[in-house]
């Protein structure tokens, strides 16, 4: 009797434990299996190498700013042909910029305070194009943060701050004016 209630209670517990197991992985493939992740939502903004800004409510693409202290904008890349690079300038009391790849793992992050300057200027490329960078970098990058990039995809989340109501046009002018391009170092100086 004690052996088939032993046998009984450890195949409930391994049910359980199978069951358990089960839903965390539906629960972390659910975005991948529906394309509802990240990066698919900021593709679904149709055009590259700009910064979009989001709104308080859910575009179509149900991207959307919850934070009512931040201006976001978001900016989907590719460099499998050249480099990307991000700028902005402004004042505004704290910015801050994150890189991700195509499955949405975060590549590199940054704010105002670990930026060389106090402003944007942020080069993504692939290693082979930072080689070719590195070996004549051009005038125009000596400021610039060069970030390796180990997909050929991805998207980037700008983010300014504004506390009070007073800071909320430096903080949109920051968002709007930013910069998300195609860089070509042949065309540079």
């Amino acid at each position: 009797m004690k052996s088939l209630f032993r046998g009984s209670l450890f195949a409930v517990l391994i049910g359980l434990i199978g069951a358990a197991l089960l839903h965390i992985v539906i629960i972390l493939t659910l975005p991948q299996l529906t394309g509802k992740d990240a990066y698919t939502r900021v593709l679904g903004l149709f055009e590259m190498d700009r910064f979009f800004p989001l709104d308080a409510k859910p575009g179509f693409t149900g991207l959307a700013n919850g934070d009512p202290f931040l201006q976001v904008a978001v900016c989907s890349f590719s460099i499998s042909e050249l480099a990307t690079r991000l700028q902005a300038v402004g004042k505004v009391p704290f910015w801050s910029l994150a890189i991700y790849d195509s499955a949405s793992n975060e590549v590199f992050s940054m704010n105002d305070e670990t930026s060389v300057t106090g402003t944007l200027d942020v080069v993504i490329a692939s290693n082979a194009q930072l080689i070719t960078l590195r070996k004549s970098l051009p005038a125009a990058l000596t400021n610039s943060i060069l970030v390796e990039m180990p997909d050929t995809e991805g998207y980037a989340v700008l983010r300014a701050f504004a506390p009070v109501p007073s800071l909320l046009p430096a903080a949109q002018d920051f968002i709007t004016q930013s910069a998300c391009e195609e860089f070509d170092p042949a065309l540079q100086p």
